[in-house]
């Protein structure tokens, strides 16, 4: 049996891996525990640490333009509306989306997925085009080579994005999964959940924030990696096809946000997988 080393999320479809519920006689993963799972992208990426991982879409993007070793699997490990972790002041005078046109909006990194996603709204949906807006960010992106646009500035060490907001130093803020609460804020747009599914009629999918990918040096154990995953449960939008509308989007929004060059084309996207591999 091959063991391969692996950081995954835990998730309704990952729970029953990580957990060995699940085994394949060919291949086993040696999941090392990552409570904030997007700690495990720049080790990957930087340093190839793992032989499969989890990934933002937005941090597999700029590793494809950089050249790293990876080959995307057709499998999606996260998918979520983002309009809901867009927060602004409950006394601000930002009364929706539009008004976020040079407003100063903070954002852990300017490559976070969730970032990549609202941006690529603001901008199709609501005229807030990526320049318009002064992007604070806290850290730096997970592909070491890449460097934020000059409309992104970088909050003082040690500040906190929270309290920046609640001292009126940021206009909004942009949270990941750890979503602030308080009286004292509320979301920028009035019926978060509401703006989600007008997002799904028009474009047709949910937007993928994680994908999951292998090392170059190990493709050779895609399929046996992919049983393994589906054996303990297939997240919604996976495989090729499911995966296209999403992934071109955010290619698109990447390029025209300056996160990469040029977008992949599709056998650029899915370049070292088997054909077969659906």
């Amino acid at each position: 049996m091959i063991t391969l080393s692996a950081a995954l999320g835990r998730y309704p479809h990952t729970a029953a891996l990580l957990d060995g519920a699940v085994t394949d006689p060919e291949l086993a993963l040696d999941c090392t525990p990552f409570p904030v799972i997007s700690r495990a992208f720049a080790p990957m990426v930087r340093d190839g640490r793992f032989e499969v991982s989890e990934m933002a879409i937005a941090t597999w993007l700029q590793a494809w333009a950089h050249g790293k070793p990876l080959v995307l699997l057709p499998r999606v490990l996260a998918a979520r509306l983002q309009e809901g972790s867009l927060f602004c002041h409950a006394d601000s005078p930002i009364r929706g989306p539009e008004d976020l046109a040079g407003k100063r909006v903070g954002v852990r990194a300017y490559s976070q997925t969730t970032g990549l996603w609202l941006r690529g709204i603001l901008q199709d949906a609501h005229g807030v085009a990526p320049d318009s807006v002064e992007w604070v960010t806290f850290e730096d992106p997970h592909v070491a080579e890449c460097r934020d646009p000059p409309f992104a500035t970088r909050a003082p060490a040690g500040s906190d994005m929270v309290k920046m907001l609640e001292a009126g130093e940021l206009d909004a803020i942009i949270s990941g999964n750890d979503a602030p609460s308080g009286d004292w804020l509320r979301p920028v747009f009035a019926d978060p959940a509401a703006a989600g599914q007008d997002f799904i009629r028009r474009h047709g999918f949910t937007p993928i924030n994680h994908l999951l990918v292998i090392r170059a040096d190990r493709a050779q154990h895609a399929r046996a990696v992919l049983r393994l995953l589906d054996l303990a449960g297939t997240a919604p939008q996976s495989g090729r096809v499911a995966m296209m509308p999403a992934i071109a989007f955010a290619a698109c929004h990447a390029v025209r946000q300056g996160l990469i060059p040029r977008a992949p084309t599709p056998q650029e996207i899915w370049a070292g997988l088997p054909p077969d591999i659906a």
